[in-house]
């Protein structure tokens, strides 16, 4: 898969986030599948020979739980996001979680190409940023304009 790599550091409550973005060549087919959500996973989604196998690929690659690691009493979350946008136009977006209603934490993905319509790359966050161990929460990535254009659900242990 050709991917293009963009980078930017956010600074959240006195603790570094990164997120990096990049962006993916994925079929039109693939892409269609899944316009609006988010795809939480361990490592880059890997393109198969046809959409029907790349589309089974990603659905297994697919988490509903991130586990974290502890250092320093503060437990610490790191996954790589795919986010096929349900709508594109967008140089900056933010990466929202909600716990019920409740924004809980957010990052900021800045230098985002507004063409693209599959935006990839790494979270890294902490509790000190607003998240808890054992709470799911909906990711919602938001454009500008406050309009969700990706989101997904995910447990955090």
């Amino acid at each position: 898969m050709k991917m293009m790599t963009k980078q930017s550091a956010v600074v959240l409550a006195a603790t570094i986030a990164f997120a990096s973005a990049a962006y993916a060549d994925l079929s039109r087919g693939v892409i269609s599948n899944y316009r609006g959500q988010l795809v939480v996973s361990k490592d880059e989604l890997v393109e198969a020979k046809n959409d029907k196998e790349t589309i089974a690929k990603i659905n297994g690659a697919r988490l509903k739980v991130v586990e974290g690691k502890k250092n320093d009493d503060v437990v610490f979350w790191h996954f790589h996001y795919t986010a096929f946008l349900a709508k594109t136009g967008s140089a900056n977006l933010k990466l929202e979680f909600y716990d019920d209603k409740k924004l809980s934490a957010n990052q900021s993905l800045t230098g985002v190409d507004p063409k693209n319509a599959v935006l990839s790359g790494d979270i890294a966050i902490n509790e000190d940023e607003g998240l808890t161990k054992g709470k799911t929460y909906t990711i919602r990535l938001e454009n500008d304009k406050d309009q969700v254009v990706a989101e997904t659900k995910v447990q955090f242990d």
